[in-house]
């Protein structure tokens, strides 16, 4: 499929305009509410020439249109599904969006933490980075220490937030400054807290550069690698609403605390259909590596009735955008080259049954094989990275109402009433 971006734009004579009257009887509301709906910057409107009129392209008002007969139908009592009214990320068209900006090239142009301030607040900080206070990490790493040596990296994870929450007195204040200051320091402490992968740890520097040896045992990285580890968690700050946020944005409904609602974000992502499914693409990677060739690596999953990790997005049609911008940053490091190959090898044998493309699980799978990383490392991008985007979501959701994240139960047990059982 050609990437939408990759196609001619048709010519702007050639673009249907509705009126103002038109696009309301299309969104079913009054002529006053389109033109909120432009003062949002949910619909762009042009002047009509010498009179007082607007008129808006008809592709964009009837995008609109779907999206609000979709968000109807997950309000309503008839089932459909859950929808939240959201101005943090938009996917469409294999594409992704970040408040608007396309999510990849926010990521190959900038840091981890100056997206996350982009998520947050809007605004770009350039040259930001995020600082832990000493008595956090401190009371963090003690309590990490402690945990048994197969302990997975939520574990680790979760109990750094539960202990840095307990050395924040005021982690009950739910006010957007004292949110993002939460933001700032939590991140880099999970980041201090993770054990060192056999050399010393770095506690200065971009937050890529400390998790970096907190994952990988070579030293001396180089700027190519640093990079796309960079851009990894760049790419997964946010995605819209994924499993993990939607529990964030429950806890935060209810007015948990910030620390909180991280904590129910890291309880969701450890299944395999969610946060942990790059460790099971960085397997099936090493197996491929290994045996030279992934069709027989390939036959043993599907005859044991497994699908094939790292191919196929639910959102994504087409190919998923952030595996596409990770896998280029990846050609530019030579030892990455054997996982490339193998990686191709996966998607092309797949094909035969499944034309599926790559996901970013896959993307992070060569990531993490290439640069001596194991097979939890994945994992551990995956929630440090998200961490931005469910305080993102959580300080949406303080702005709700309280508690409006409660469906209601379609009982389909015995009709009552029933007797006392013996």
């Amino acid at each position: 499929m050609t990437p939408m971006r990759d196609q001619e734009p048709a010519p702007r004579d050639a673009e249907r305009r509705l009126s103002t009257k038109e696009a309301a009887e299309l969104l079913g509301v009054k002529p006053e509410t389109v033109y909120a709906y432009v003062s949002r910057g949910q619909l762009s409107s042009r002047r009509v020439a010498g009179g007082r009129g607007s008129t808006f392209d008809a592709r964009e008002v009837e995008a609109l249109a779907r999206r609000n007969r979709r968000e109807a139908a997950g309000s309503s009592a008839s089932g459909g599904e859950l929808s939240v009214r959201t101005g943090i990320t938009l996917i469409e068209s294999d594409r992704y969006y970040y408040r608007g900006v396309d999510a990849v090239d926010l990521a190959t142009r900038h840091s981890y933490e100056e997206v996350a301030e982009w998520l947050w607040t809007g605004r770009m900080r350039p040259g930001t980075t995020f600082t832990a206070p000493a008595a956090s990490v401190a009371v963090a790493r003690r309590a990490v220490d402690t945990l048994p040596e197969h302990a997975a990296p939520t574990d680790l994870l979760r109990v750094a937030t539960s202990v840095a929450a307990t050395a924040d007195p005021l982690r009950y204040d739910l006010s957007e400054d004292a949110v993002l200051g939460t933001a700032r320091t939590l991140i880099p402490t999970l980041v201090a807290a993770l054990p060192p992968a056999g050399h010393d740890r770095r506690d200065e520097g971009p937050l890529a550069h400390r998790l970096w040896t907190r994952l990988s045992p070579r030293k001396d990285p180089d700027e190519a690698s640093l990079r796309a580890l960079d851009t990894a968690l760049a790419l997964l700050v946010d995605h819209d609403l994924a499993a993990s946020t939607l529990a964030v944005r429950v806890a935060a409904s209810a007015r948990a605390h910030a620390y909180a609602a991280v904590s129910a974000g890291l309880g969701v992502i450890e299944g395999p259909l969610h946060g942990a499914a790059s460790g099971l693409a960085h397997r099936l990677l090493v197996d491929v590596l290994d045996q030279g060739d992934a069709a027989p690596v390939i036959a043993d999953e599907l005859r044991a009735g497994r699908r094939i990790p790292g191919l196929g997005h639910r959102l994504y049609p087409g190919e998923d955008p952030r595996a596409r911008a990770l896998f280029a940053l990846l050609e530019q490091i030579p030892r990455a080259e054997p996982a490339l190959l193998a990686a191709r090898d996966i998607v092309e044998t797949t094909a035969r049954h499944a034309p599926l493309h790559a996901n970013v699980d896959l993307a992070l799978a060569v990531l993490t094989t290439s640069c001596g990383m194991p097979p939890t490392a994945g994992e551990t991008i995956f929630a440090v990275a998200r961490t931005a985007g469910w305080i993102a979501h959580a300080l949406e959701e303080y702005g709700e109402r309280p508690l409006r994240m409660r469906p209601s139960g379609l009982y389909a047990g015995p009709k009552p009433p029933q007797p006392l059982p013996e």
